[in-house]
């Protein structure tokens, strides 16, 4: 019966995921329009995109144990060199996507067998500086082709017309679901595999695993390579979804620090908690710059006014009492409710 509720369950939450274009209700406050219209289905693309994105983060991080600082240069090598490869270069969408994916495979392939020949806060250091020169190359424009702070236009008359302009929300949409359905499939078949289980004797105690005969080094390097191969992935579906091009936003320390939070405020190593907290991080912080502005917020005391108006105060107030009642995550609540009854009782 486990099992099958574990085939049947995410089955169901995709269908019904995936019919959302087609409803029209609207829920105020959370949503700036009904379902189906373009603005909502767009920001409900984004925060799929970064669902995700959350849950190759928490591949390395809640499953194999590694903290790595620089999983934006992977995301941002997803965005930057698609968008080149259709604007600067002028290629087709398919040589653009072959020269992404091989891109996406070598260079965390080289980066991390160097990263990963130190371990702890050594390897955290190493993966934030290959991310920081990452940043400094994309800031200084080399011949032209990452646009230094500006960034770079997409050029979208290689993409399918279905893919380009407002009126294709619904298909944008289908493609953030697609992207995180895929994330969701190919993490959890990978932690459910015999390198999967290896991963997770890393996380408990490395020194063990290299007791009974194992190398952990091949291991991480296969988590880390995989786990940087699905957010590439994830900026090329994060460029076509938005469709305004490359920014130099995606590639800055902040943007993994974000992915962090998302993992802790899901539950990190639960599969679906990294899924729920990009998903609810990115609405929330969506949201809250659009509802800090508002009449009602205006109309406060001075007191609740100048608090409620800076969005950033509202979401590190959350994550702060997210994190001191519910410890292990949002996917974590259910799992702490029973220990609590059980002591109750």
């Amino acid at each position: 019966m486990r099992r099958v509720a574990g085939i049947a369950v995410p089955l169901v939450l995709l269908a019904l995921l995936a019919l959302v274009p087609l409803i029209g209700l609207d829920i105020p406050v959370v949503f700036n329009g009904p379902l189906d219209s373009p603005g909502t289905l767009g920001l409900l693309a984004l925060c799929l995109v970064f669902a995700g994105v959350a849950l190759t983060y928490d591949l390395l991080f809640g499953f194999t144990g590694l903290l790595s600082f620089g999983h934006a240069l992977y995301f941002a090598l997803g965005v930057y060199l698609m968008t080149i490869a259709l604007t600067k270069w002028e290629w087709g969408l398919l040589p653009a996507l072959g020269i992404v994916a091989i891109a996406g495979i070598l260079v965390p392939l080289v980066l991390g067998a160097v990263s990963l020949r130190v371990g702890g806060i050594a390897f955290a250091m190493v993966t934030l500086a290959f991310a920081q020169a990452g940043q400094v190359l994309v800031q200084k424009n080399p011949d032209g082709l990452t646009g230094g702070e500006e960034g770079v236009g997409l050029n979208s008359d290689a993409l399918p017309d279905f893919f380009v302009g407002v009126l294709q929300a619904k298909n944008l949409y289908w493609l953030a679901l697609g992207y995180a359905a895929l994330v969701f499939l190919v993490v959890r078949s990978a932690v459910s595999s015999s390198p999967g289980h290896v991963w997770q004797a890393i996380r408990e105690n490395e020194r063990r695993v290299e007791v009974i005969g194992l190398r952990p080094f091949g291991f991480k390097l296969l988590a880390f390579v995989l786990a940087s191969f699905l957010a590439t992935l994830g900026g090329v579906v994060w460029l076509l979804v938005l469709g305004t091009g490359a920014t130099p936003t995606v590639t800055t320390a902040n943007f993994t620090l974000t992915l962090l939070v998302m993992v802790v405020i899901g539950g990190a190593g639960t599969r679906y908690g990294a899924l729920l907290g990009g998903f609810l991080y990115t609405l929330a912080d969506q949201r809250l710059g659009s509802l800090s502005g508002s009449s009602q917020v205006r109309d406060l005391p001075a007191v609740l006014e100048k608090p409620l108006s800076e969005p950033l105060f509202i979401l590190g107030t959350l994550f702060i009492l997210l994190v001191f009642f519910i410890p292990g995550g949002i996917a974590g609540f259910g799992q702490r409710l029973r220990v609590l009854r059980r002591a109750a009782s």
